[in-house]
């Protein structure tokens, strides 16, 4: 019978990136062949494929260890004997080494500190594709150190010598990648506390884990190691042509993968051994009478969990304390053995069914049949402790259920904390809480919008798999604040053990420099880097795009954060399309890749920005999930304003006076909703207000509200702006907009000049620029542009750099900085100029 042909390309990611260089086939010395086959895909190493159905196929030779040959040390003056020259002392030559199955190695890996890993199996791929003496392979199974594990999960603590065993995750490897030995074990004298003491080959085992899920489980590596060796004998020619031919995948790597219990455990029988463990005791040893009954069924030697988990339950039924009180999750494991003779057994002639005796039980007890037994025996290979289960419980509780937006952590008690500071005047209070800096607790009337949000991500997050948020509206809608309250309650839920661990990463296209720089930022989320405590990494675009490209392909393994979900925020994503929009192609194809669990959420001022920029490659990859902030209303903006408001007469006696009154507060949310229905600018209006009548200490009316209105529209400055020309507003703009990418006040007038050019394409592209402007007639040169520069600079909006310093540098060296209230100008810029404009200016 044929064999499937089995895809080559293999998923890499969620192991760490492995660094070797190719040696010489002679410094590896294998031991002599205990097994031949066909060539597998897994016996390929990372980007190395050929042809494996091929007319002579290449074959796979597996050895029991491997010796790694004498290295002689850099060359040194010899010494004279007695006017000889005296032989190498064997000092100067390093020891060889052997390394086995069963080897706990040091890996040379991206990180500083290498990864950890067991050898598996050795073995060597001969064929006509392979050089005549071909390097020698490994087959690793990985652990995870605590450093490794994704930065958003449940917090637990560690050892310092402590590493956990990852539940199925194994990779081939030249011999040329592995270290050193390190020694593991189990046992808990030899965990170290401190840091001082620790060794990097000295290490401590006591859980497994699940990278993904962030699941931990209670793992006996003394015990587990020599079971799994075991199992994982290769077959000889005692065994039979037969026995052979139902093990062509050897070595077996589910002989070293433990298994979590099945999900059948919520049956009658599991239900009625959670509430008697006395009965759970009496079922948990009939499988093994049934298991010894037939011939047919796993080996004796099987490793199985320890029996902690009765006395555990016992003490808890006995206290009459819940599990839902602990946020960790610890389980048993065993492996899960298999078994030629079941196999074999298979392919036989059935045999006729006995009839099942009656177990032995106490007195009292009720016993399942065996058809029950063999099931749940076969089902669970170690039941869950009392914390697993109650875990998982809040996990399938929480599942997707819409919760309302949960006030920010720590952010509306700071903000009390703050205006409890500032006196008993209500006054002041008010101002502090309606700044538009001051970000409170809770999100008024985005519930629905909150709820959409966190259902999209959260869907993604619990299956795995990747896609695109494109969330969109007018400025001011409280877009990036609503996805802020979503990913502190993903933060949340993942840090009590309620969803599965992730890695976060925040792109804003106003705080970075260029476009490009977005990759550097979200590598450093994937590749488990600390910013904070160690500063961004320095890594170029190019750079961070190729790695990028490769773990997400599935072609290269990133480590710490390879087998979780990440999450970025792509906030002001107008700022990030480029000419070519390879960009935003990228971030919204890599979602699309199989496995690469990466969930873009993109935020915009515009709701028709695929259909009017993007490209039809760009667009197509951008998905069907699309979120619109409408502006607020006029019920909605008093909502906002009352709830601030509120928020500032906490603590106050009751018969405080409102510091505006309600008719006010009702005019200035129906100005402002009739305009933009930026919340936002209702607040700046209602915050002057009251700093207007703070010194007369009465409440705020609506006439109070006019007037500031009148003053911010009629402003001085506002005039001048009103009565600029077209390409003297243009360059304004282009001036604001460099100084937000460069987080500097001074700019080169090259830059003005280049994003001059840039906003003429999109404010004035189409026809018109805006209702009052029309389209210019073709590109100025440079020198009308410095004729606009002089008009500025005489009217004292622009200052530049003057002096004999000056007058050495090129033109385009020169210094440009606005002399206006940069709120001031946005404001009237996009007044004058229209929805075009202000989305331009995020305003």
């Amino acid at each position: 019978m044929s064999e499937p042909n089995t895809p080559l390309r293999r998923s890499r990611r969620g192991k760490p990136v492995v660094q070797y260089s190719p040696s010489a086939a002679a410094d590896f010395t294998p031991s002599e062949v205990i097994y031949s086959r066909r060539t597998r895909p897994q016996d390929l190493i990372p980007d190395e494929s050929l042809d494996l159905d091929a007319l002579a196929p290449p074959q796979t030779h597996f050895y029991q260890s491997y010796t790694l040959g004498n290295r002689t040390p850099p060359k040194r003056a010899p010494t004279r004997t007695y006017g000889r020259v005296s032989r190498p002392r064997k000092s100067d030559l390093d020891p060889a080494t052997v390394f086995k199955v069963g080897d706990t190695v040091l890996v040379k890996t991206a990180p500083k500190v290498p990864s950890v890993a067991v050898i598996t199996a050795v073995f060597r791929v001969e064929g006509d594709d392979f050089e005549p003496k071909p390097p020698l392979r490994v087959r690793l199974h990985w652990f995870v150190r605590p450093s490794e594990l994704p930065k958003i999960r449940a917090r637990r603590d560690f050892y310092e010598n402590e590493i956990l065993y990852n539940l199925a995750s194994s990779d081939t490897l030249p011999t040329s990648a592995v270290l050193a030995h390190c020694t593991i074990t189990s046992n808990p004298s030899k965990a170290i506390a401190s840091p001082e003491d620790a060794t990097s080959d000295d290490l401590f085992c006591r859980l497994a884990v699940d990278p993904m899920r962030g699941l931990y489980y209670v793992f006996d590596w003394d015990a587990f190691l020599p079971k799994a060796l075991a199992q994982t004998q290769p077959p000889t020619e005692q065994d039979g042509e037969e026995s052979q031919a139902h093990v062509p995948e050897w070595p077996i790597d589910e002989a070293w993968a433990v298994k979590p219990p099945a999900k059948s455990g919520t049956s009658r029988t599991a239900r009625d051994t959670e509430s008697n463990p006395r009965k759970r005791r009496r079922i948990a040893r009939e499988p093994d009478e049934d298991r010894s009954e037939s011939s047919d069924d796993a080996s004796a030697d099987e490793y199985e969990a320890r029996s902690a988990d009765e006395a555990e339950d016992e003490d808890e039924d006995d206290d009459g304390v819940g599990t839902d009180e602990e946020d960790d999750v610890v389980a048993e494991l065993a492996p899960r053995t298999p078994s030629r003779k079941r196999k074999r057994a298979g392919t036989s002639t059935p045999r006729t069914p006995r009839t099942p005796r009656t177990p032995r039980r106490t007195a009292g007890a009720t016993t399942a049949t065996p058809r029950r037994r063999r099931t749940q025996h076969g089902a669970s290979l170690g039941q869950p402790t009392p914390h697993s289960k109650a875990a998982l419980r809040r996990r399938k509780k929480t599942a997707l259920a819409v919760r309302p937006p949960p006030p920010a952590a720590g952010m509306l008690d700071m903000d009390e904390r703050a205006v409890r500071e500032l006196g008993g005047d209500p006054w002041l209070r008010a101002m502090h809480m309606l700044h538009v800096a001051a970000r409170p607790g809770a999100l008024p009337c985005r519930e629905v919008e909150y709820g959409r949000v966190l259902r999209a991500v959260e869907e993604l997050l619990e299956e795995g798999s990747g896609g695109c948020i494109y969330i969109s509206g007018v400025p001011g809608t409280g877009k990036t604040a609503t996805v802020h309250a979503v990913v502190r309650e993903l933060k949340r839920m993942a840090e009590q053990n309620e969803s599965n661990p992730f890695a976060y990463a925040e792109i804003n296209g106003l705080k970075i420099p260029e476009p490009a720089a977005a990759y550097g930022l979200l590598w450093e989320a994937v590749s488990g880097h600390d910013a904070a405590r160690d500063g961004h990494m320095k890594i170029g675009a190019k750079e961070a795009l190729r790695l990028l490209s490769q773990h997400f392909s599935g072609a290269a393994r990133v480590g710490p954060a390879g087998g979780h979900a990440c999450v970025v925020l792509m906030d002001e994503l107008d700022q990030l399309m480029t000419s070519k929009q390879d960009v935003v192609y990228n971030f919204f194809n890599w979602p699309t890749l199989v496995n690469s669990k990466l969930v873009v959420l993109a935020v915009a001022n515009t709701m028709d920005l695929p259909e009017r920029v993007m490209s039809g490659r760009v667009r197509s990859r951008l998905g069907m999930v699309r979120i619109n902030f409408q502006p607020y209303t006029t019920p909605q903006l008093e909502q906002i304003v009352r709830a601030r408001l509120a928020t500032a007469k906490l603590g106050l006696p009751a018969d405080t006076p409102d510091v505006v009154a309600p008719d006010a507060l009702k005019f200035a949310a129906m100005k402002v909703s009739s305009i933009s229905g930026d919340a936002r600018r209702v607040l700046d209006i209602c915050r002057r207000t009251v700093e207007l009548v703070q010194q007369r200490k009465r409440t705020a009316r609506t006439e109070d509200v006019k007037a500031v209105i009148k003053e911010m529209q009629n402003s001085p400055t506002a005039a001048y702006l009103r009565e600029l020309s077209f390409h003297e507003r243009l360059m304004l703009a282009a001036l604001i907009k460099c100084v937000r990418k460069e987080g500097v006040e001074e700019i080169r007038w090259a830059d003005v000049q280049h994003q001059h050019l840039v906003y003429l394409n999109i404010l004035a592209g189409s026809g018109t620029a805006s209702d009052a402007d029309p389209d210019p007639p073709r590109r100025p040169s440079a020198d009308e542009l410095l004729l606009v520069l002089d008009a500025l600079l005489a009217a004292h909006a622009l200052i530049c750099e003057d002096g004999a310093a000056v007058a050495r540098k090129a033109e385009g060296e020169r210094r440009v900085a606005l002399n206006l209230e940069y709120a001031e100008v946005e404001r009237v810029l996009g007044e004058v100029g229209g929805p075009r404009w202000r989305n331009a200016l995020n305003v």
